[in-house]
């Protein structure tokens, strides 16, 4: 039986909606599952908003279009919410992830009656945190697998200690606050 996750992210240009989502292909790749990860540009700036998506699948996806009723969404910058319908075809068996200090019921009332699960992040104080600056795609990729069980956790976390070494090798000091990052992060989603 072939399980697929559909997964929308909305962000602005130079957030990270973009690699998040490829760093979810690639540990969903490694955990052995079909894959795709793809993004979506308005005018290409940085603070533009951008779409970024992921199919995650037990089988060969053969769908090539944008995802329009996704399981999950993650906004990665909560002021989208007042420009953006995040929760345009969001399944009510699904849920929307929010990097915001808000707490779920206070971003509930912004999301135009959306009745399924309403998660959040805080991702900049743990990311200021953790690396000294605010970078929310990291917090925010550890919450959507949280939050969908796309991937199992350990693994998840395993495999990204290989990629981070791999991307980072120039730059090892930043291995550890992002691997940090992502533990914290997996324990903050509140619901």
């Amino acid at each position: 039986m072939n399980e697929m996750i559909e997964i929308r992210w909305h962000g602005r240009g130079g957030q990270g909606a973009k690699t998040a989502s490829q760093l979810l292909a690639d540990a969903a790749f490694m955990a052995g599952r079909y894959v795709q990860s793809f993004p979506e540009y308005g005018p290409e700036r940085s603070g533009a908003p951008i779409t970024a998506y992921n199919r995650i699948s037990d089988e060969r996806c053969s769908i090539h279009s944008n995802i329009y009723e996704p399981d999950y969404v993650a906004v990665v910058d909560e002021t989208l919410l007042d420009s953006v319908d995040v929760t345009a075809g969001l399944k009510k068996e699904g849920a929307i992830i929010v990097n915001t200090a808000l707490t779920p019921e206070e971003i509930r009332l912004k999301l135009k009656g959306y009745e399924g699960r309403v998660c959040t992040i805080d991702a900049r104080s743990i990311s200021l945190k953790c690396l000294g600056a605010y970078f929310p795609n990291t917090p925010m990729l550890a919450a959507v697998v949280a939050v969908s069980g796309c991937v199992d956790r350990d693994r998840f976390l395993q495999d990204m200690e290989g990629s981070y070494r791999h991307k980072f090798a120039k730059k090892p000091q930043v291995v550890e606050g992002n691997l940090e990052c992502l533990r914290i992060s997996f324990e903050n989603v509140s619901e």
